[in-house]
Order: C-alpha cells, then sequence, then structure tokens
C-alpha cells in the first residue's frame, strides 16, 4: 500500500489505548496503534496475567482488533506508553507484527520510523 501514515495520530491513537491497559503488576501500561492497508486506524493494549507468560502484550492485542474489524494487513505501527512516549516492539511482538504487515510494515521510530525486517532480521516464515 503506498499510504502515508500519519505519525501524529498513530501516537495519539497508541497512548489513547494505553490508557485502557491491564498492568496491575508491572505498572507499564502501553498501547499500540496500527494503520491498516485500507486507511483504517486500529489499536490494543496490554492486558497482564499473574502468570507473566500468558501476559498479553499490546502488540498481540492490535492483532486481535485488526482480524476482528476485517482488516487483514497492517502497513505502519505506533507503540507508546500513557505519556506517548515511543515504545519498540520486543522480538515476540515483532514476529506476531510480522505476520499481518511483513517486512516492509513502517515502525514509528526517532528520528525516523523503520522497516519491521531491519528490526527483525532472521524471522520466521
Amino acid at each position: 500500500a503506498d499510504l502515508e501514515p500519519d505519525w501524529r495520530a498513530l501516537r495519539s491513537a497508541a497512548t489513547e489505548a494505553a490508557a485502557s491497559a491491564y498492568a496491575p503488576y508491572s505498572h507499564f501500561p502501553v498501547g499500540a496503534a496500527g494503520l491498516t492497508a485500507n486507511g483504517i486506524v486500529i489499536s490494543g493494549c496490554n492486558v497482564e496475567n499473574a502468570s507473566f507468560g500468558l501476559t498479553l502484550c499490546a502488540e498481540c492485542g492490535l492483532a486481535s482488533a485488526l482480524r476482528r474489524a476485517g482488516e487483514t494487513t497492517l502497513v505502519a505501527v505506533s507503540v507508546t506508553d500513557p505519556a506517548g512516549r515511543l515504545l519498540t516492539p520486543c522480538g515476540r511482538c515483532r514476529q506476531v507484527l510480522l505476520e499481518h504487515g511483513g517486512p516492509d510494515m513502517l515502525i514509528d521510530a526517532d528520528p525516523e520510523p523503520q522497516r519491521l525486517g531491519a528490526l527483525l532480521p532472521g524471522a520466521f516464515d
């Protein structure tokens, strides 16, 4: 898709999603927002669990919301904390995002967005 992401809007949507996070153990709420190939903004937040391995990252919530919205492809993703500070997806979440956007998907970063493939060399495909 040749969509130019509105990074300010994506960051805002991610920050808003972070406010809905359930993070009683880490006290680290996270929100993720993605732009679909159809120009729709989808978001998700982290949901922790006392059994830490069962915790769902914000990017997992984003992938679930993407499918629930009837969308299939992400072209850009922004991940933030509740103050709007940019966060980089962890390796696990990079792999989750790869399934829904591919290596050319843009990840919001400072000073400029990066391709997911550059952040996840040797990904499972």
